[in-house]
């Protein structure tokens, strides 16, 4: 396994990365699943305050109690939970300050690594948040934060006024949209990527066909269902006995700087295992600028 730094900060994390949403709520099968993980050379764990309604959190929580000095941990904040098991959005201070100590109480730690603003909007009141942000550093609750958004107006606004870490942003073959403008822009300011749907809801993945079928009958994003199967045919032909779609995919985003870690989701060992492999598989420069021909470039059209 090999580990990148994120951004200006002291973590560094390893390429290949947890996503813990879909471990379920069987808490013994979790932590085999994150055990296996750690064993791995898995050091960084995603979750959320919104996973299961907390559930999630606990069950991280529970499950690396004894081992916490080993591991970076990030969850997100702003889905404001209420006893009905509704949410709705809330970036205030208050909500985020008094948030965390939830946070901390469900993961039984007294600091997280990274704690991620869960989505955000152009209208939220940043400069608050930001603020709550920095309150919880000085306090030595977070060590670090970032945001998890891939809307350009709302992560241009936080390269301007923050000192985030890092931005968690889905980025996939098939969604190249970060590298029209945002790539460059995080690059330059040592601002690290952390990507999620990097396997495109498993259509880059070695059951992409049916993937395809079952999930993308109306397309996804600007591709059609018949541009994706197409895709992925001539993905196909540039793959080695030895490589995997997957691979590809994992390698593609990985080689594009400012890119840290992939954030990849496991609901069993098997998979869990395959994305280890995936990671293992060497890909040249060559077969990555062929992707660029075989998947078109697509843009952001909102939130300009």
């Amino acid at each position: 396994m090999n580990y990148n730094k994120l951004g200006k900060s002291e973590l560094n994390v390893s390429q290949l990365s947890l996503g813990c949403m879909s471990l379920g709520t069987d808490k013994d099968k979790a932590k085999t699943i994150m055990d296996s993980a750690l064993d791995k050379g898995i050091n960084y764990l995603d979750t959320a305050d919104l996973y299961d309604h907390g559930r999630n959190e606990e069950i991280v929580g529970e499950a690396i109690k004894h081992k916490r000095q080993d591991i970076i941990l990030a969850t997100k904040v702003g889905n404001h939970l209420k006893d009905d098991g509704t949410w709705f959005w809330d970036p205030s201070k208050a909500y985020i300050k008094q948030q965390v100590k939830n946070s901390l109480r469900r993961l039984q730690t007294d600091y997280i690594d990274l704690y991620q603003l869960h989505g955000g909007t152009i209208d939220d009141p940043i400069d608050e948040t930001i603020e709550a942000f920095e309150d919880l550093v000085q306090e030595g609750i977070i060590r670090y934060y970032g945001i998890s958004s891939i809307r350009p107006n709302v992560i241009r606004e936080y390269v301007r006024k923050s000192n985030i870490t890092s931005v968690m942003m889905q980025y996939s073959i098939f969604d190249r949209r970060p590298e029209e403008e945002v790539l460059d822009l995080l690059a330059e300011n040592n601002i690290n990527v952390v990507t999620r749907g990097t396997l495109a809801k498993g259509m880059l993945s070695g059951k992409a066909s049916t993937k395809i079928a079952t999930k993308a009958e109306d397309g996804y994003l600007d591709h059609s269902k018949t541009d994706l199967q197409h895709a992925v045919n001539k993905l196909g032909d540039l793959l080695t006995e030895s490589q995997t779609l997957n691979g590809l995919a994992i390698a593609y985003v990985l080689a594009n700087n400012p890119v840290s870690s992939v954030v990849a989701g496991a609901s069993s060992i098997d998979q869990l295992n395959d994305n280890i492999h995936a990671l293992s598989q060497q890909f040249s420069s060559e077969q990555l600028e062929k992707v660029k021909e075989i998947v078109r470039q697509n843009t952001y059209t909102q939130h300009r």
